[in-house]
C-alpha cells in the first residue's frame, strides 16, 4: 500500500522568539542555525524528501530575512503569508487557509528540530497513520524519558486506542514535538482574530478525534541559548 502524502505544509515562522535572544535580535527564530544550518531548512528538507509540493510560511518578525533566504530554494513551491499584526499560531494558519485547500496538511512549528530514526520520516509516518473518518489531527510526540539535552514537558499521554490526552499538570509521558497532521475542518468555528493553535488541539481532543504518534528518533525543544548550545555540542 502506497502512503498518500499531503501536498501542503504550513510552517509557523512569525513569532518573536524572545526566549532565544540574543540570537533572535538579528534573525527570526526559524533562521537560528544548528550546526551552521537554519532550523527551517532542516524542516523543509524533510518535507521535500517525503514528497510535499507546497510550503506556506507566515511572516512577521524579521519576515524580510526569511523571505530573502527562502526565495533561494527551487526544490519546492513556497507561499508567504505576511501578517501586519501577529496572529498567534492558530490565527496565523487560518489567515492563510485559502492556500491550503480541502485536504489534510502538515503544520510545523518553525523552531522544531528533530532527527528521524533509521529509514523513517516523521511526515510519512503521520500520513500513514491518518484515518479521515476517525481523526481531525495527529500530533507527533516525543517520550520525555529520551529528552536528555533539553528540558522536557510532559504535556501529553497516548491512550491505548491511540488518542492523545493533554495533561494540564504536565506530568505525562510525552511532549508535543511541534509537528502535526490536521484537516482544515478544524477551523470551521475558529475565531477570526489572533488565537492559539492549542484551542484547535483541545477541540479535537474533546471530540475524540485527536491522536498521538510516538516519534522514532530524537527531538529537541530549543527554547533558550543554553538548550541550543547543548544540542550543537551533541550533533555538530
Amino acid at each position: 500500500m502506497t502512503t498518500h502524502i499531503p501536498e501542503t505544509a504550513f510552517i509557523l515562522a512569525a513569532g518573536f522568539g524572545k526566549r532565544l535572544r540574543p540570537y533572535t535580535d538579528t534573525v527570526p527564530k526559524p533562521m537560528v542555525p544548528v550546526c551552521g544550518k537554519p532550523v527551517i531548512d532542516y524542516i523543509i528538507d524533510k518535507l521535500v524528501q517525503c514528497g510535499v509540493k507546497r510550503v506556506i510560511i507566515n511572516l512577521h518578525h524579521m519576515g524580510d530575512v526569511l523571505h530573502t533566504h527562502l526565495t533561494q530554494r527551487t526544490d519546492v513551491e513556497i507561499i508567504f503569508s505576511e501578517e501586519e499584526e501577529i496572529l498567534n499560531t492558530g490565527g496565523g494558519v487560518k489567515h492563510a487557509l485559502h492556500h491550503v485547500g480541502a485536504e489534510p496538511f502538515f503544520v510545523i512549528n518553525g523552531d522544531a528540530f528533530w532527527i528521524d530514526g533509521p529509514d523513517t520520516n516523521a511526515f510519512e509516518r503521520l500520513a500513514n497513520m491518518w484515518k479521515d473518518k476517525d481523526m481531525d489531527m495527529i500530533l507527533l510526540l516525543e517520550p520525555v524519558e529520551r529528552m536528555t539535552l533539553t528540558k522536557p514537558v510532559g504535556d501529553y499521554n497516548i491512550e491505548k486506542d491511540g488518542k492523545a490526552a493533554r495533561l494540564k499538570a504536565q506530568d505525562g509521558a510525552y511532549m508535543f514535538a511541534g509537528v502535526r497532521l490536521c484537516h482544515p475542518r478544524i477551523f470551521k468555528d475558529a475565531p477570526d482574530d489572533a488565537f492559539s493553535f492549542l484551542l484547535l488541539m483541545d477541540g479535537a481532543e474533546e471530540k475524540g478525534r485527536l491522536y498521538g504518534l510516538e516519534h522514532k528518533g530524537s527531538w529537541h525543544h530549543i527554547s533558550s541559548p543554553e538548550e541550543l548550545h547543548a544540542v550543537e555540542e551533541a550533533f555538530c
